[in-house]
C-alpha cells in the first residue's frame, strides 16, 4: 500500500497548487479589440506508448492561424491546469494578448493531461475515486518514453487538422512541478523538435533520477536550448530533495555550458503556479524574444587540471559532413601527416579510401574491413571477421598479407612494435597477435561484447569498450605483449529506458548497454569512445570529460579517430555518413602510414 500512496502523492500534485498569491497582470485579461481564438477538445488519447493509459487534451488555435505550417507550438503538460480563464495561467488569453502585440508568434497550444491508468487500483485522492494517475511515471521519469507519447501519438493528431512548424526553434514545451522537469526531458532528449522549455517550480529532484540533470548538463555538449526556471523560496523541500536548491542547480549548470537561460527566482510563494503564473506573460515575452544571444562561458571555477569539455570543443565548430552516401563507413584511421582512410563496407563500393590533406579522395584496395590500423612496417592491419582473419595490406601496391586465420577480429590496434590486439566480440575476450610469428593468444577475457580498442599515448595502457555492458576496460601492457591489472575504470553513460520496456519492478532509472564502439586516443591522454549516446571522452584517470552530440542523431555511430590537418579534426563514421569537426587535441601518430 505504500508505493501507491506515494503514486497518489505524487499523481494528485498539479491538482493541489494553491492559487494564494497569484496576481494578474492586464495581459490576463481579455482586451477588446483583441481577437480571439478557439479551444477545442480533443477525444481522449488511448495511448500506445503508456499502454492501458486515457488522457484528455485540448487545442487552443489563435485568432490569425494559418494551416500552412507556419504556427509556431508550444504544448503544455497538465493541460486542464493551463486553459480555464480564472485560473493562474489562462493560456488562451495571454496568447491572444501577446500574439496581438507581436511579442510572441502566432502559436497553437497543445494542452495534454497525465494518463489515467486503469490497471492500477483507484486513487483515493481523487474526487471521485477512478483510476490511478500515471502523472509521475510519465512526467517524473528520465529517458524519451514521454516524448515519444508526444511526437508519436498527439502530435499527428494535432497535425491532421492544425499544421504546425517543424523548426525546432518555433516549437516550445511548458511545464510545472513535476511537469517541469517532463518537459525539459522532453527537450532535452529531442532538441529537434523542441528548442524552447518553460519550467516553473520543476521537480529536478530525486523522484525518479531527475537530480542527476544538473551534472548531466555540465558533461554533455551544449544543445540548441532556450530554457526559462521559475522557481521561489518556499518550495518544496523533502525526501526527494530541496526544490530551491535543485532548481538554482539547474540554472548554474545551465549557465557554465553557456546556455540560453533565464532563472527567475521569487521569496516566498509555496509550491504552485501563483508566482509562475502571475509572471507568466513575461516568461513568454522572453522565451519568444527574437533576440540570439551570444553563448556566455564562464569557466573561472575550473581547476587546472580539469580536461572539460570546454577545454575541448571550440565554439561554432559542429560537425560537418567529410563523405556522405555510403554503404556503411566504418575503421576510420590516420597516418602521421594526418591523411585520414576509412572503410565502406557495403553496397557498391566496397573497399578501402584515403581522403588527403588537398581533399582528394582515392580509393586504394577492395578490400573491407571493419577496423584498420597503420603498423611500423608501413602497411595497414585489418580486420575481416567474416572471413575470420586479420589481414596487412600495402596500400601503395595493393599486395595483401594474411596475418591470423580463426579469428573473428572486430577491431583492432597495434603497438609500436608491431603486436596486434583485436577485440573478438562473440568471444568476449581481447586476442593477442603476433604477426612475425603467428602466435594468437587469449590476452583478456569476461568482458561484454568488446568493441573497440586503442593505446594510451605512451602504449602503456589498453583500453576496451563494452558494447552490451556499461564501461571501458583498461589493462597494463607488459613488455612481452601479456595484459594484467584489468579494471572496468570508466563508466560509460547508458541511454535510459530507450525502448519504453522497462518493467515496473526494477529500480529506476532504467540503464540500457552503453553501446561502446570505436574507440581512439589524443597526445593529451583522453580517450574517445562511440556509444549510443554520443562519442563519450574520457581523461587519462579514467574520469568522463563530457559527451559529444552525434553527428546525425538518427545514426549510430561505429568508429572515430582523429586526423585531418594536424591531426586536430575528430572523424566518426555514422552509417551511410563520414563526418568531422575540428578540436583543441591532437591525435596520436601511428608508427606508419603511405609517404604521400
Amino acid at each position: 500500500m505504500l508505493r501507491h500512496s506515494l503514486l497518489a502523492l505524487l499523481g494528485c500534485l498539479a491538482p493541489l497548487f494553491a492559487a494564494d498569491g497569484f496576481k494578474a497582470t492586464p495581459d490576463h485579461a481579455p482586451r477588446p479589440g483583441v481577437p480571439t481564438g478557439r479551444l477545442i477538445p480533443m477525444p481522449a488519447l488511448q495511448s500506445k506508448i503508456f499502454p492501458n493509459t486515457t488522457r484528455d487534451w485540448w487545442v487552443y488555435v489563435p485568432a490569425g492561424y494559418k494551416p500552412d505550417g507556419s504556427a509556431a507550438l508550444m504544448v503544455f503538460q497538465d493541460g486542464r491546469n493551463y486553459h480555464p480563464a480564472t485560473g493562474t495561467w489562462r493560456v488562451p488569453i495571454v496568447f491572444e494578448n501577446l500574439i496581438a502585440r507581436g511579442e510572441m508568434p502566432v502559436t497553437v497550444a497543445v494542452m495534454v493531461n497525465p494518463g489515467d491508468d486503469s490497471t492500477r487500483p483507484a486513487n483515493p485522492a481523487k474526487k471521485a475515486g477512478g483510476p490511478a494517475s500515471n502523472r509521475s511515471l510519465e512526467y517524473d521519469s528520465l529517458g524519451d518514453r514521454y516524448v515519444r507519447m508526444l511526437l508519436e501519438e498527439i502530435l499527428p493528431e494535432v497535425e491532421k487538422q492544425f499544421p504546425v512548424s517543424k523548426d525546432p526553434a518555433l516549437r516550445a514545451i511548458s511545464g510545472s512541478s513535476s511537469g517541469g522537469i517532463a518537459a525539459f526531458t522532453a527537450a532535452w532528449e529531442r532538441p529537434d523538435q523542441f528548442g524552447k522549455v518553460h519550467s516553473t517550480v520543476g521537480s529536478f529532484v530525486n523522484i525518479r533520477g531527475g537530480d542527476a540533470y544538473p551534472a548531466l548538463i555540465r558533461k554533455t555538449e551544449r544543445k540548441p536550448l532556450r530554457v526559462y526556471l521559475e522557481d521561489v523560496s518556499g518550495d518544496l523541500d523533502n525526501q526527494y530533495g530541496n526544490w530551491p536548491i535543485a532548481n538554482q542547480q539547474m540554472h548554474a549548470a545551465l549557465r557554465y555550458m553557456g546556455y540560453d537561460v533565464h532563472f527567475e527566482y521569487a521569496e516566498g510563494y509555496s509550491h504552485g503556479g501563483a508566482h509562475g503564473g502571475s509572471v507568466f506573460p513575461d516568461a513568454l515575452r522572453w522565451l519568444w524574444r527574437k533576440e540570439t544571444p551570444r553563448p556566455a562561458i564562464v569557466t573561472k571555477g575550473d581547476l587546472g587540471g580539469d580536461m572539460t569539455l570546454h577545454r575541448l570543443l571550440i565554439e561554432g565548430e559542429g560537425w560537418q559532413p567529410v563523405v556522405e552516401n555510403l554503404g556503411f563507413g566504418d575503421a576510420l584511421c590516420t597516418d602521421a601527416a594526418g591523411n585520414f582512410y576509412f572503410s565502406d563496407l557495403r553496397g557498391t563500393a566496397v573497399g578501402v579510401y584515403k581522403i588527403a590533406l588537398d581533399g582528394k579522395k582515392t580509393k586504394l584496395s577492395d578490400e573491407a574491413l571493419s577496423g584498420m590500423k597503420f603498423a611500423p612496417d608501413g602497411r595497414v592491419y585489418g580486420c575481416q571477421g567474416a572471413k575470420k582473419r586479420l589481414v596487412a595490406i600495402d596500400l601503395a601496391t595493393g599486395a595483401l598479407e594474411v596475418l591470423a586465420t580463426e579469428v573473428q577480429p572486430n577491431d583492432l590496434v597495434v603497438t609500436a612494435g608491431g603486436l596486434v590486439y583485436i577485440t573478438e566480440t562473440g568471444k568476449k575476450q581481447v586476442t593477442l597477435i603476433n604477426p612475425r610469428t603467428k602466435a594468437v593468444t587469449a590476452a583478456a577475457g569476461g568482458l561484454a561484447n568488446p568493441n573497440g580498442i586503442t593505446l594510451s599515448p605512451d602504449g602503456g595502457t589498453l583500453a576496451v569498450s563494452e558494447h552490451r555492458g556499461g564501461a571501458v576496460w583498461t589493462f597494463r601492457v607488459n613488455a612481452d605483449g601479456s595484459l594484467d591489472a584489468g579494471a572496468p575504470t570508466m563508466a560509460m553513460r547508458r541511454p535510459v529506458d530507450p525502448k519504453g520496456e522497462f518493467n515496473r519492478q526494477e529500480p529506476p532509472p532504467y540503464l540500457a548497454a552503453a553501446s561502446g564502439d570505436g574507440m581512439t586516443a589524443d597526445e593529451q591522454g583522453r580517450f574517445y569512445v562511440t556509444t549510443a549516446l554520443g562519442i563519450q571522452v574520457f581523461d587519462p584517470t579514467g574520469r568522463l570529460c563530457g559527451v559529444l552530440a552525434k553527428a546525425r542523431g538518427d545514426r549510430g555511430e561505429v568508429s572515430c579517430v582523429l586526423s585531418g590537418p594536424g591531426r586536430s579534426y575528430l572523424y566518426v563514421g555514422a552509417g551511410a555518413g563520414i563526418y568531422r569537426r575540428k578540436v583543441q587535441a591532437t591525435g596520436v601518430a601511428p608508427a606508419g602510414g603511405l609517404k604521400n
